[in-house]
């Protein structure tokens, strides 16, 4: 489980990068503190299930994608 867990603080750290985006943008539109998005980036905590589509959804990306599993 750590291993996607770091997927997914990769996947997102990349993605806010690609996107031109701070971490404050990112928690504003996924509605969580930008120390949330800090600790996600950082792997300290992991999202719910429900700030993991809302990530996904501001991505315009699958959740299977943001968390690394996208190789079956």
């Amino acid at each position: 489980m750590e291993k996607r867990a770091n997927r997914f603080a990769e996947n997102l750290k990349l993605l806010r990068k690609q996107a031109g985006w701070s971490q404050l943008y990112v928690a504003v539109h996924v509605g969580v503190t930008q120390q949330c998005v800090s600790y996600w980036e950082n792997g300290k905590i992991e999202p719910t299930l429900t700030q993991l589509w809302n990530v996904a959804d501001l991505f315009d990306t699958s959740v299977d994608e943001l968390i690394g599993r996208n190789d079956f």
